[in-house]
């Protein structure tokens, strides 16, 4: 039997606009995790999304949509904005207004950010990542896991 503890939803759909997956999180899940399980019996999730927050954020009521990085970076370029990078959080983010006037915030994951996570496979031993939302588009994450790893499909 392996496990994949949640080291994701951090920042999720009603809670406040945040990283999905921010590292300092993910690593404390891990050093729970192996605390209380084999290493070999365990896999990283992954998330392959982000999210979109209508701001201000008002808890109870704010309601985020759930979007693939790839459509993160096409929404940056369509709204002329920067996007930045949290290194606490090893985490993409950028703000926006909406042609209506709606201002956004959004966190989602990139190459770099993906690369952080597949890089704590490796240091904590683990047996490997399971990735959460496989049909978001994200072609960057594909190049850069065989670049890290041996890529095994199990069925």
């Amino acid at each position: 039997m392996c496990y994949q503890p949640l080291s994701y939803e951090w920042g999720y759909t009603y809670g406040p606009p945040m990283a999905v997956a921010p590292l300092p999180q993910v690593r404390a899940v891990l050093d729970y995790a192996v605390s209380v399980i084999e290493r070999s019996k365990i896999y990283l999730g992954v998330p392959l999304y982000g999210y979109d927050w209508p701001l201000p954020y008002v808890r109870g009521t704010t309601r985020a949509e759930s979007i693939s990085p790839q459509y993160a970076v096409e929404l940056a370029l369509r709204t002329r904005t920067d996007i930045r990078y949290d290194e606490a959080a090893q985490s993409p983010y950028f703000y926006y207004t909406s042609p209506a006037g709606q201002e956004h915030a959004v966190w989602f994951e990139d190459a770099r950010s993906i690369e952080a996570k597949l890089r704590l496979v490796s240091e904590y031993r683990l047996r490997g990542v399971g990735y959460w939302s496989l049909m978001r588009a994200m072609p960057q994450n594909w190049t850069l896991l065989h670049a890290l790893y041996d890529v095994e499909r199990l069925v």
